[in-house]
């Protein structure tokens, strides 16, 4: 009923910045929150962010400050910046979306922070 797909990921080096996005079709207007996840090679899924539908934001704690969430609902469109990346950032960056119906995942995106 929702789908979404990331895009923005690839390569950069520590110190740069990256813009991630996430299109949403399909239900949209069951749509609410929706967020950031990462996973590291070998770790956990984990929440990087996550922004309601009137723009309140949540962040993790030790990426607040170099990561902003964003979202235009009129786009149907989330982003994530990142500023000044760091090599333990490289990581699957996934979408969420939870809606009246359900949570919604995108496939990923593969961020990869290196020299």
């Amino acid at each position: 009923q929702v789908q979404l797909v990331e895009s923005g990921g690839g390569l950069v080096q520590p110190g740069g910045s990256l813009r991630l996005s996430c299109a949403a079709s399909g239900s949209i207007l069951s749509i609410g929150t929706m967020g950031w996840y990462r996973q590291a090679p070998g770790g956990e899924r984990e929440l990087v962010a996550d922004i309601t539908y009137g723009g309140s934001t949540n962040y993790a704690d030790s990426l607040k400050g170099r990561f902003t969430i964003s979202r235009d609902n009129a786009k149907n469109t989330m982003y994530l910046q990142m500023n000044s990346l760091k090599p333990e950032d490289t990581a699957v960056y996934y979408c969420t979306a939870r809606s009246y119906y359900g949570t919604y995942w995108g496939k990923g995106t593969l961020v990869t922070v290196s020299s």
